[in-house]
């Protein structure tokens, strides 16, 4: 993605633990999750999606349901199995070659799931929801992709509609977006209403986002994701702009 939830900030890396099995190696940001990220565009650390929809994109659902995974064949889920088996993998380890990477999110992608489950997997069924570490970004045709580069952590909370994107970068400090959110088949669209900065040991800066205060709810006109896959270790799917990403779910100690 070119660039790529609810009242309060999430704490810095180090309070972070793994939900799946503890890292091989653990990532310098200090964060044990499932896996690790890693990317090095470094054009912008805000993870919202793209303003721009890509031509690459897939169209919003028709009102027809989507297919179920016992509708496919074996070897279809057998596909599945295998590329979300990968995926976990690489969150674990970074070290699978992208290339498989981007093998793994076309099948996953290509499979059209079913996604009735996917926003309470997605953002729990209490607030403040889930949190999910970004691992690993591609471009829209999945032709070139790389593991994210620093901690970057998004929080989903299905029953308060709330979401909150954040980028650590330890001691140094953190960027965090909070805002509302809205779900429509497997499209979650959003709309950011603040911005906190912190710098050092120096409490957050928050700043309001002009626009996101007029009530509405957001739609596929503001920045959104598409779900591909979602279950309790990891969630893909791809932004307006036509990116594709997938997470790794963490949590955070009390």
């Amino acid at each position: 993605m070119a660039a790529l939830s609810s009242a309060s900030l999430l704490p810095p890396p180090s309070t972070f633990v793994p939900v799946l099995s503890p890292l091989r190696k653990p990532p310098p940001q200090h964060l044990a999750i499932r896996g690790s990220p890693h990317r090095r565009r470094g054009r912008r650390l805000s993870l919202a999606a793209s303003s721009a929809a890509s031509p690459d994109l897939e169209k919003e659902p028709s009102q027809s349901p989507s297919p179920s995974p016992q509708e496919k064949s074996p070897g279809d889920l057998s596909a599945v199995a295998e590329s979300v088996k990968v995926l976990k993998e690489a969150a674990k380890t970074r070290k699978v070659p992208s290339p498989e990477l981007l093998a793994a999110l076309a099948k996953i992608k290509k499979a059209k799931l079913d996604t009735s489950t996917f926003f309470e997997t997605l953002g729990g069924t209490q607030s403040p929801g889930r949190t999910w570490m970004l691992i690993f970004t591609a471009k829209g045709r999945l032709e070139k992709g790389q593991y994210f580069p620093v901690t970057a952590v998004q929080r989903f909370d299905a029953a308060g509609k709330r979401i909150e994107n954040g980028v650590y970068l330890g001691p140094v400090g953190s960027l965090t977006f909070e805002g509302r959110l809205s779900w429509k088949k497997k499209i979650l669209a959003f709309i950011f209403e603040r911005v906190r900065i912190k710098v050092g040991p120096f409490g957050p800066l928050e700043i309001s986002l002009g626009g996101g205060n007029d009530g509405r709810e957001p739609s596929t006109k503001d920045p959104f994701f598409v779900w591909f896959y979602v279950d309790e270790e990891i969630a893909v799917a791809q932004g307006r702009g036509g990116g594709v990403a997938y997470w790794c779910r963490c949590k955070r100690v009390p």
